[in-house]
């Protein structure tokens, strides 16, 4: 849904951490959802710098994306380890899959009126992402943004019984969607209130590796590694 919307930076950021978090740690034949596909792109160039023996589930509900993606996933001969559907993961969370991975949107903004309202992530950012981490599996890989209620996410991973096995961080500067007057206005406040972090024209977007705890006592969670970077700004 994002990658034809966000800048290069951010989908080159999201490419790296599907190979260093996922495509590079599976095993053979596992499977990995994508929420969001997009055009594909960050997947494509991931798939073919990488050996991969698995499957890859996109969901796209974005038409015009959706086809573009295909339309290059054909180009590359990607049809028996990528395939993006038409359609919500949440209506097809009953898919059995190793990874889901995402880059949601994750603006935060007082209501969907904005510039581009596929990248409303609720009033503090964080909805969609979080409702993500209800669907179950076992392994997340999410980008989550420093101004989009961060420490919301954390609890809510951990109540659901995930703990951070490994995080990326990237600072960007705020793009178009991003300065836009009404978001801008919405960002600053939550920023007064403790739920958004920035500095200037900058935040932090993570890339953070989510795995359910098997064993807590000798389970490594680097939270407070992630959300002390993160509130840094």
């Amino acid at each position: 849904m994002k990658d034809i919307f966000f800048c290069p930076e951010e989908s080159n950021f999201y490419s790296n951490c599907l190979e260093n978090f996922a495509l590079r740690n599976c095993q053979k034949s596992e499977c990995i959802v994508e929420f969001g596909s997009g055009d594909g792109t960050p997947v494509i160039n991931s798939l073919l710098r990488n050996r991969f023996d698995g499957i890859i589930h996109g969901f796209e509900l974005n038409t015009s994306a959706w086809k573009v993606a295909n339309s290059t996933i054909d180009e590359y001969n990607l049809g028996q380890k990528y395939v993006v559907h038409n359609s919500c993961l949440f209506s097809s969370s009953n898919l059995k899959a190793d990874y889901l991975v995402a880059n949601p949107p994750y603006l935060p903004a007082p209501d969907q009126d904005i510039y581009m309202p596929l990248l409303f992530g609720g009033i503090d950012g964080a909805t969609v992402t979080n409702n993500l981490l209800l669907l179950g599996y076992e392994k997340a890989l999410l980008l989550i943004s420093s101004f989009s209620h961060p420490q919301s996410t954390i609890n809510h991973a951990k109540a659901n019984g995930y703990h951070v096995s490994n995080f990326i961080v990237l600072p960007l500067k705020f793009g178009y969607y991003s300065s836009e007057p009404k978001v801008k206005k919405h960002i600053e406040e939550l920023r007064k209130n403790k739920m958004a972090f920035y500095s200037g024209d900058y935040y932090y977007l993570a890339g953070v590796l989510f795995t359910k705890s098997q064993e807590e006592l000798t389970t490594i969670d680097l939270s407070k590694e992630l959300m002390q970077l993160l509130t840094s700004l």
